[in-house]
């Protein structure tokens, strides 16, 4: 989900010319005057922005996979000034060509960083940026939780719930300003959604017994969920208001961690079918389960999430030392590890991924660029912060 600065006025400045910009910037020749980088980043060289702009431009841009270099190793060249309002231009140095030529007022100068950086991104790559997207995240403090919401990087948090309970598994309603979770608020673990604008919140699924682990597919319209009404904890898929309820799976163990397909045709979740958790996927509409091979993964694969483009899956695994992000192929296969955590979910660019850490008995929630294994904290809010979703 998109949401758009309302008081942010873009009006181009510059002439600017357009190129074909990259699908996957690993497929991009980054070999400049006997320089090489690394692969999996994109050399940029950057000058004329100071303080907050600066910085913020810099922070964007490095969780995204681009690396700062000297000019004359960069592949492109990001410059500009911030004196009242901030104007920026993109020179694509092997072309000595501008392509692209912004100037942005009537905000923070944050905000106006971010929606630059977005820019830089879609030119450059293709892919929109993830500077003005949102993450929501539990806060736990002593034996309470509430839910914050903030931009990506953890700047501007906003509570959003104030239950003096106990909150779980929140995430985004997509297209819409809206969360859904669950919420100990009555006692009995039951689904809410939540619309932030309003704070109006509406009863999803509160059954005796669980409920939790709500996803919503990608066009907003029904949610997947873990309900214990039937025996055991299966996963059901309903209406996003919690109608038309299907159960789909009924084993005897345990299934968990629902999310989509970017179709919204499969549901991808965790079962212990097999006597240990792994990964499974089941038609949305019902049918058979068919497990997906994590080669290389611990006994123990847990909290999967579907990249928006469909082809990774991303998911945690338990090891005697912790807790490990490892990514497969969305048809299974071998594992890579990519960073000790847990609770990850992709962004939309399906390439950064928010995702919790553990540091000191508390909780951590962290930013990963997945190719370059870069990571990042996000600013922090008091209190043991868990279980990040990213907006689409």
């Amino acid at each position: 989900m998109r949401l758009l600065l309302s008081l942010l006025s873009l009006t181009l400045f510059l002439p600017v010319s357009r190129i074909e910009a990259a699908t996957d910037p690993t497929d991009i020749d980054i070999t400049k005057k006997g320089a090489v980088v690394d692969k999996n980043l994109i050399p940029v060289a950057i000058e004329g922005f100071t303080g907050e702009t600066d910085s913020v431009i810099k922070s964007d841009l490095w969780i995204q996979g681009f690396e700062f270099v000297s000019q004359d190793k960069a592949m492109f060249l990001i410059k500009g000034q911030n004196s009242g309002r901030l104007e920026g231009r993109l020179i694509d140095l092997s072309k000595n060509k501008q392509i692209l030529g912004k100037a942005y007022n009537g905000a923070s100068a944050r905000k106006l960083a971010h929606a630059f950086t977005d820019e830089i991104v879609k030119t450059i790559t293709g892919t929109n940026g993830i500077a003005q997207t949102k993450i929501c995240f539990k806060v736990s403090t002593g034996r309470t939780s509430e839910l914050y919401i903030s931009d990506f990087d953890g700047h501007n948090p906003v509570k959003v719930t104030r239950d003096n309970s106990i909150v779980a598994a929140p995430t985004w309603i997509p297209g819409q300003f809206s969360l859904i979770y669950t919420s100990y608020m009555k006692e009995n673990p039951d689904i809410f959604s939540h619309e932030l604008s309003t704070g109006v919140r509406k009863t999803v699924a509160a059954y005796a017994g669980l409920n939790t682990s709500a996803a919503v597919s990608p066009d907003g319209a029904r949610v997947a969920m873990i309900l214990s009404k039937g025996g055991s904890p299966d996963v059901y898929v309903a209406d996003i208001d919690g109608g038309n309820i299907k159960r789909l799976t009924t084993t005897r163990e345990t299934e968990s961690s629902p999310c989509w397909s970017a179709d919204g045709l499969s549901i991808l979740f965790t079962s212990r079918v097999s006597g240990r958790a792994q990964l499974y996927t089941i038609p949305a509409l019902g049918g058979k389960m068919r497990r997906i091979g994590t080669i290389g993964a611990s006994s123990t694969v847990t909290e999967p999430d579907w990249s928006p483009d469909g082809s990774t899956i991303i998911f945690t695994s338990q090891y005697r030392s912790g807790f490990q992000l490892c990514t497969v192929p969305a048809s299974g296969g071998q594992v890579t590890t990519v960073a000790e955590g847990e609770d990850p979910s992709w962004a939309p660019n399906s390439r950064t991924v928010v995702y919790t850490r553990r540091v000191n008995g508390s909780r951590v929630v962290s930013l990963l660029d997945v190719p370059s294994k870069r990571t990042k904290d996000i600013r922090p809010v008091q209190g043991s912060c868990s279980q990040p979703s990213w907006s689409r």
